[in-house]
């Protein structure tokens, strides 16, 4: 029976799911539903007979593509399991093991992270004899994946006279040689990096028109979420792809594009109409996340910015809360101001702490944030730390099982030929590199035949070296992902060796390989999982997402404390936005352009949209940087609220410069114009001459005064990890849950 889609959706929506055939695009502002919307699509065509293994849906976390599969086969069953669905670099990574030997790549090749790419570069710097001061390896990278993301090869780079200048204008004219030798020994060893997966398909399909017309004939519908954050090279892949049906359907904000800095072009969604003149375009302006507040402060911001797909998001929620704004002498003030919000939402309001998240524009702005929070015993929980997957332990046995797979991954086997260790020192390493140079072999190549290379002596542990390896090989194709790992786990070595360690740290590292086996298991137990062998399981974990990894780690309650851009994609009911600083928020690095100050602005707008309920937003004016304290101003984009949307709860101080009686938690400040909509006003003003009493002896029955809620009666007296919490009756707010080290009373 089909589904009546528009008694399920609004009319918006509707339109979007029931218009299958030609281009379409999907504008859907935040909090729309766009991922219902793109569901019920799919569940849509294949209602209409349109076979699953015809459609392709692009997304940029595997966490989206599982729970939009997930949804799917709840409306349509089974079926959906058979559908082209997941990040780009996982579907293209999928292809291209099929296609590899097309461009001279081995089908088993090795996905480098990050810090692979980062470790070879510093090598090859090394071995060139460059500054790598100068040439610091994430730079380069950076360098070399902004080339690979605009389909600029080594041979266009390096022939490029503005690339050139720019370079030598950034004292480091060596990149090209850097990149010539990067990917060269990249496709030596057999491997590609993150970015190669696009720009290695983008080849393929460009001189192999046979595949290209393959995968056209293969993927009849395709559908790509968040638009706005493709680069050049996913939307040229994309493009092609769709070039003979052109069933392309895309969904994305435009003014939620936010990753330039990773080359993301904003001008692919802005422009996508250049492209199918006979687009059809629907508008999801329905915000049913965040409180009408919240959404009208929002449009106000980013209706400021000149580049944009124009639109009129609304919510039919109820007004809400004006969003509070804190204005605090300092950034231990700010967060101390913070802290002390969340304690008293969560008791007054019975919140989980889960409800709870602070965002920065800025990593090192956690440290206030977190001093604050430990000081009232408030649990915490830091995204973008280290993951999993980078731990030591387990990068070593990740390396052992890379080896395995591909004897050819140059920098798996520098990782562990000599760990644990068996007596072949840097030096003959070194000897080991020079001769496969000079032989022009791969460094396995000499490996597996070392005694043709070295001395007796020297030759024998790499020789014993490379006959484990050889083994492996062996098992890894007899037997699942697991059991290869747990072989190879043993007999390398590594458990005995960490298993020895009784140290916090060792025993830490033993449980983490545990982990990982125990992971590994329940990958191979898993029984919609058709190839279970360890290449496709080192596949899966190479293409973990920072968001999947962010996810896997938010276990337990506890405040999240992120940047703006990784809160993509994510809500909370409660949402503070610190930093609200000129320099700062915009970051003084992004203000020199109009491009770069939308981008910005784009930036806060996302932030403002992750909050359901309510929404605080802070600044210093003051802060310290590089150990001097320094003055700060306020954020142009806070004057761009509209000021009927702000209540000014807080103006501690004194600022630099400012008299001490300037700032006594002022109702309204002279921050922002007094507001158009009326607010009901603080119905008690404390005396001039009121003065905090010393409460270490407060009891329970007694009478006190706070300089906001007026008097009241202590009613109960709790004990916390240290702490002293008190419950107070007050005769015009109620009952108040208060910090005695933070609250400001007067014993009466």
């Amino acid at each position: 029976m089909a589904l009546d889609y528009h008694a399920l959706l609004n009319p918006s929506q509707a339109a979007a799911v029931l218009q299958t055939e030609g281009p379409c695009m999907i504008i859907a502002g935040a909090g729309s539903g766009k991922t219902r919307v793109l569901t019920y699509r799919i569940a849509h065509l294949l209602e209409q007979g349109v076979d699953p293994f015809n459609i392709l849906a692009l997304t940029f976390t595997n966490k989206a593509a599982k729970e939009m599969r997930a949804r799917i086969e709840k409306v349509v069953g089974p079926n959906a399991k058979n559908l082209w669905m997941g990040t780009f670099h996982s579907v293209f990574a999928k292809i291209l093991r099929t296609e590899a030997e097309r461009i001279g790549f081995p089908r088993s090749f090795t996905i480098y992270d990050t810090q692979d790419s980062k470790t070879l570069i510093g090598q090859i710097v090394k071995e060139l004899e460059l500054d790598d001061k100068l040439y610091k390896a994430s730079t380069v990278l950076g360098r070399i994946s902004a080339a690979k993301n605009k389909l600029v090869s080594v041979q266009q780079y390096v022939n490029d006279p503005v690339i050139r200048q720019d370079d030598e204008a950034a004292l480091r004219p060596k990149i090209g040689v850097i990149y010539q030798q990067y990917q060269q020994r990249c496709f030596k060893a057999g491997a590609m990096d993150f970015d190669d997966l696009l720009f290695q398909t983008n080849v393929l399909f460009r001189d192999h028109p046979d595949i290209l017309n393959k995968y056209q004939n293969k993927f009849r519908f395709v559908m790509v979420d968040e638009y706005q954050d493709t680069n050049y090279s996913q939307y040229l892949i994309t493009r092609k792809l769709a070039a003979k049906e052109r069933n392309i359907c895309v969904v994305g904000d435009d003014a939620q594009s936010i990753y330039a800095f990773r080359g993301a072009d904003i001008s692919n969604i802005l422009n996508f109409e250049k492209d199918y003149p006979e687009l059809n375009v629907f508008k999801l302006e329905q915000n049913y996340r965040s409180t009408k507040n919240i959404v009208w402060a929002a449009n106000s911001v980013i209706k400021n910015n000149q580049e944009q797909l124009r639109k009129n998001v609304f919510s039919d929620n109820e007004d809400g809360n004006l969003i509070e704004l804190i204005k605090a002498s300092s950034d231990n003030e700010e967060g101390k101001l913070i802290a002390q919000s969340i304690y008293e939402d969560k008791m007054n309001q019975h919140l989980s702490y889960d409800s709870f998240a602070i965002l920065y524009r800025t990593n090192a702005q956690s440290r206030a944030m977190e001093e604050a929070l430990r000081k009232l015993n408030i649990r915490y929980k830091i995204v973008g730390g280290l993951s999993f997957y980078q731990r030591k332990e387990i990068k070593d046995l990740v390396a052992y099982l890379r080896l395995t797979v591909n004897p050819n991954d140059e920098q798996a086997l520098r990782r562990v030929i000599n760990y644990p260790k068996r007596g072949i020192g840097d030096t003959t390493i070194s000897k080991l590199i020079n001769a496969a140079e000079e032989a022009n072999h791969t460094i396995w190549e000499v490996v597996s035949n070392a005694d043709q290379f070295l001395p007796a002596r020297v030759a024998n542990p790499v020789v014993g070296f490379a006959e484990k390896i050889k083994s492996y090989t062996i098992i890894a194709g007899k037997e699942d992902a697991f059991e290869a790992a747990k072989f190879i786990a043993k007999n390398s070595g590594m458990i005995e060796e960490l298993y020895a360690d009784k140290s916090i740290e060792g025993l830490s590292r033993y449980e983490n390989i545990q982990e990982l086996l125990n992971g590994i298991k329940e990958y191979t137990d898993d029984p919609e999982r058709e190839d279970k062998s360890l290449g496709a399981f080192l596949q899966d974990i190479a293409l973990v997402t920072d968001s999947d990894l962010k996810d896997a780690a938010q276990e337990g309650e506890a405040v999240t404390l992120m940047t703006i851009h990784s809160a993509k994609g994510l809500e909370f009911r409660n949402v503070y936005i610190v930093g609200m600083e000129e320099n700062l928020f915009p970051s003084q690095m992004m203000i020199t352009s109009r491009a770069d100050l939308e981008e910005e602005r784009r930036l806060f707008y996302v932030a403002i949209t992750r909050a359901e309920k309510k929404l605080t937003l802070s600044y210093a004016t003051s802060r310290y940087q590089w150990g001097n304290l320094r003055s700060c101003e306020k954020s142009r984009f806070l004057d761009e609220i509209d000021p009927q949307y702000l209540n000014v709860k807080f103006a501690a101080g004194p600022a630099v410069g400012e008299s001490p009686f300037q700032h006594v938690f002022e109702r309204r400040s002279n921050l922002v114009a007094a507001p158009v909509r009326k607010v009901t006003p603080t119905k008690y003003v404390a005396p001039a001459d009121f003065k905090p009493s010393d409460t270490s002896n407060l009891q329970a029955g007694q009478r006190v005064e706070h300089p906001k809620f007026g008097f009241g009666q202590v009613t109960t007296l709790e004990k916390q990890q240290g702490t002293v919490k008190a419950i107070i009756q007050f005769e015009e707010v109620g009952e108040k849950t208060l910090l005695l080290s933070f609250a400001k009373l007067r014993v009466l």
